[in-house]
Parts: C-alpha cells; sequence; structure tokens
C-alpha cells in the first residue's frame, strides 16, 4: 500500500477527492479482489464511528454493490455543483473539525492498512461491560512465530533446521528458512522418505526434487521422497497440519500427476496451486484451490474442484461439501498475515495459539462464539494483539501467564 492510495482513500473519506484522484483510485481498485476487500474493510471499519453510512455485511454481493454507488457520489456532487442543483447542508462543518477529520481518517487508513485492524462483525452489537479491564501479564513467555523445522532423515536421523543456520548433505541444503532438494529422479523401485516437521511457533518452505513448492504452516508434517520414480505418480503426504502446494506440471514429468495423500482424502492434481489444511484437532479437512485443476476422492466419493472452490472434507460422516470463498483470506497466511473474515473468537484464537505455540483459556464462555473480521500481521508481538482484541470492547481484559493466555 503505497502512500499516493493512502491518500485518495483518505480523500475520498472527506469528500475532498477531485475527478482525477477519483479515477486513480478506480483503477487500482479494479486491479485486482484484494484491492476490492481492502477498501471495503475499510469503509466497514470507518461506519463504526459513523463517518460513512454503510449498512450491508461487507462479505455480501450487496456491500460491494453499494460501496460502488457511494463510489459514484463524488462525481454526482461534482455535477450537481455545476448545475447548482444541491442544497448546502443546515449546519455546515467548522473549518477546524473539517481538518481534525482529514487528519483523523488519513490515521485511521495508515493504521488499518499498515499494521492491520480488528473488529467485531456485528458493529452494533452490545459490548460487554467496562469493568477490571486492566491487563496482567506475568513472565510472559510468549514469543512470535519463526522458520524452523526438524528433518527426518531415511535413517531416521533428525536435523534441527532454524533461521540463520544452514544444513548442507548430498542431495539437499537449507539456509534455515526453507529446504531445497536437487532435481533428480530414480528408476529404482524403493523410495526413500524424509520427514518434515514443522511445530509450533514455526513455519517453513521446501522445494521437491522435481521442483513443487511448499509453505508448511505452524504444527504440521510433511512425508515425502527424496526423488520421484521416473514415470509413475509423485506421490506425498500431509500427515497433518497445513500446507500450500506449488505443484511443477505433470508435463514437464513425462505426464506423472501429483497427488498428496492426508487421513481419508486423495488429491490428485496435474499442475496448479492449492492449500489443505487437515489439522489433528480439527473434524474437517479443508481443500481450496487457487489456480488449475484438482480431484478429490474419499473413496466413497469424489469431486472435481475449480478455482475459488473450497472443499470440505467432513471425518464425522465421511462427506463432501463445496463452496465457493475468496481465496486470499485462506492462503494469506504464506504471506505473512492472518486474515479473519466472520471468524469465532475461539477459532481465532486457535490459528493465533499455533503460530505463538500458547494456550488459551477463555474465562468467559460467551467470548468463544463472538465473530469477528480481522487482518494482523504474524509479525506483531501477542500483546499487541491482544490489545488490539480488546478495543473492540468485546472483552473486559486478558492475562498472560508465561505460556498461556486468559480471555475474561
Amino acid at each position: 500500500m503505497n502512500a499516493h492510495i493512502l491518500k485518495l482513500i483518505s480523500a475520498y473519506t472527506t469528500n475532498e477527492i477531485s475527478k482525477k484522484q477519483f479515477n486513480d483510485l478506480q483503477q487500482w481498485l479494479n486491479e485486482s479482489v484484494e484491492n476490492k476487500q481492502m477498501f471495503a474493510n475499510y469503509l466497514h471499519f470507518y461506519k463504526k464511528s459513523r463517518r460513512i453510512g454503510l449498512a450491508e455485511n461487507l462479505d455480501s454481493d450487496k456491500a460491494w454493490n453499494t460501496i460502488l454507488v457511494k463510489l459514484k457520489e463524488p462525481l454526482q456532487l461534482a455535477a450537481a455543483a455545476k448545475k447548482q442543483d444541491f442544497k448546502e447542508p443546515s449546519k455546515p462543518i467548522p473549518l477546524r473539525r473539517k481538518a481534525w477529520f482529514k487528519y483523523t481518517a488519513a490515521a485511521v487508513v495508515v493504521g488499518i492498512l499498515a499494521s492491520g485492524y480488528f473488529f467485531r462483525d456485528n458493529f452494533f452489537s452490545k459490548s460487554i461491560d467496562d469493568n477490571d479491564n486492566t491487563p496482567i501479564i506475568v513472565n510472559n513467555n510468549i514469543q512470535t512465530g519463526t522458520d524452523k523445522a526438524t528433518l527426518t532423515l531415511s535413517d531416521g536421523s533428525e536435523v534441527a533446521l532454524e533461521k540463520g543456520q544452514k544444513y548442507v548433505a548430498n542431495n539437499l541444503s537449507s539456509n534455515g528458512e526453507e529446504i531445497i532438494y536437487e532435481v533428480a529422479s530414480t528408476t529404482k523401485p524403493e523410495i526413500t522418505y524424509n520427514y518434515l516437521t514443522i511445530p509450533r511457533g514455526g513455519q517453513f518452505h521446501i522445494i521437491l526434487s522435481d521442483g513443487t513448492e511448499v509453505w508448511l504452516n505452524s504444527e504440521s508434517q510433511l512425508k515425502y521422497p527424496v526423488a520421484f520414480i521416473n514415470g509413475e505418480s509423485r506421490q506425498v503426504e500431509l500427515v497433518y497440519g497445513e500446507a500450500y502446494f506449488d505443484v511443477s506440471p505433470s508435463t514437464e514429468h513425462n505426464g506423472a500427476i501429483f497427488k498428496v495423500l492426508t487421513k481419508m482424502q486423495e488429491v490428485e492434481v496435474l499442475g496448479t496451486e492449492f492449500n489443505i489444511k487437515a489439522y489433528s484437532d480439527e473434524n474437517s479437512i479443508y481443500t481450496t484451490l487457487v489456480e488449475g485443476k484438482v480431484v478429490l476422492d474419499i473413496g466413497v466419493e469424489k469431486e472435481t474442484l475449480k478455482p475459488n472452490q473450497q472443499s470440505i472434507v467432513h471425518l464425522n460422516n465421511k462427506s463432501i461439501s463445496v463452496i465457493s470463498i475468496d481465496v486470499y483470506d485462506e492462503i494469506s497466511w504464506k504471506n505473512g498475515i492472518f486474515s479473519f473474515k466472520s471468524k469465532s473468537l475461539k477459532d481465532i484464537m486457535k490459528v493465533l495459539s499455533r503460530w505463538y505455540d500458547t494456550e488459551v483459556v477463555f474465562l468467559n464462555k460467551d467470548l468463544e462464539d463472538v465473530k469477528f473480521i480481522g487482518v494482523l500481521s504474524k509479525k506483531q508481538n501477542i500483546e499487541d494483539i491482544l490489545l488490539t482484541i480488546k478495543n473492540t470492547n468485546f472483552i473486559n481484559a486478558y492475562e498472560i501467564h508465561k505460556n498461556t493466555i486468559i480471555l475474561k
């Protein structure tokens, strides 16, 4: 987000946007869905302070249509001004207040888009009573997550991979942030496997011997061949956790397809990008397709996914459901961002607990189901994030005792 765009959004919010600025803003919005979502999120947030009148949920198409209508207002007002058809407000805003409003709007834009935002999904719901809201911190041992993993070789030996430390073997190398296997294949009938295990509070990037890239989230494990067999399907297993795959096309490997196994699910691809979330403590497996085509097979049922679709494998009844989604919210974790859209605080804290390697206790169980919208940086320390959540006025306070977070 550059300074020019920040200035455009600020000018729009204060009704001081020129025709050229408005055209620049529209051009930026049309560049990507992410830009539209960011702008929609900002307007939705700004509604809380009653600076704009946007009543719909930003997740719906109706909300975006409302935003587009509002975007036309400055030009409509300009045209009306030329015809002298519009009426002056009965109580003009004093110049000092207008200037204050302008700089406040700019500050809010910078604050939200640079460091993230977090607010209640329903702004008009009643907040909790503000009692005893002073945070209590006792020996805060919670650290921000970083690049780290454990590599288990075929002989069972383990190698700790940590940021800033190099490791080199015959067919692989690591700089502590990623591990790269040499481009290779084999004709031997027996495959040699390695495991890459990511602990809580960690993440890692791996390039397999066929050129496929995999980003692994916290608390995840991947089983994969050191080299794939020529002419046979390339197969890896996401033992548990979450991983984003950018698969080397089958056309570069004599048509050999790529498969990802998880518990109760097999994903077959030809060359594509997708995300799989299969944590051991969850009752569903989520597969999100970004590009290309994948086929899911759970034995009793098959489904083919298109881009911007997500399959949900329900482990309890062994069934699959498919929904359309905004993939940005599902894959932003690999780009250093937490993006939550109408997520319960319980689910949000589960995600944060993995990255910060912490335990979370809800003293007020009603808070678990409160839904929020937010974008947070994975580089933020946990105290900043908790303070941001607290400032929504839907939790009274929080405590940190060593590696445990208590929400009140």
